[in-house]
């Protein structure tokens, strides 16, 4: 019997199911926008409201617990920053689950999970230092091969 069991397991072990809703919160916050099996969206959608609460409260305390819950300053940043200027007064309800049909090979039904007055802008915008890390890389082989010529 499962009474009082909240969560999925989604066929993981403890660790890993952690791991994989702390890459998905990173990438929804990211993106404002992914596109993943419906069980995990659902999941997902109770983890970002948490956190999203979490967020406006603007205290040292919850700004820690953010970092060690996200592992990523930048995703911090703009959570602490942008998203909870646009949230603020809205008192719950910062995230919906549209379904989007079953995907090809195993028919497992897929949906997209997205920010409510989300940013048109931010979808496949990567900002961070491993962006920064490669950009500085390309500038660099264009130096390079100016250097050459």
């Amino acid at each position: 019997m499962r009474h009082k069991l909240s969560n999925r397991k989604l066929n993981r072990t403890s660790e890993h199911r952690k791991a994989l809703i702390k890459n998905m919160l990173n990438a929804l916050i990211k993106h404002e926008q992914i596109e993943t099996t419906l069980p995990k969206a659902k999941e997902l959608k109770v983890a970002i409201d948490k956190i999203i609460t979490l967020s406006k409260k603007k205290t040292l305390s919850s700004k820690r617990i953010l970092i060690s819950k996200l592992q990523d300053q930048s995703i911090v940043k703009k959570l602490t920053t942008t998203l909870i200027k646009r949230y603020e007064k809205r008192n719950g309800g910062y995230s919906r689950v549209i379904r989007s049909g079953y995907r090809y090979g195993d028919n497992a039904p897929k949906a997209f999970i997205e920010l409510v007055d989300k940013d048109f802008n931010a979808k496949g915008q990567n900002s961070g230092p491993s962006q920064k890390k490669a950009e500085n890389k390309d500038k660099d082989k264009v130096e390079a091969k100016k250097d050459k010529k």
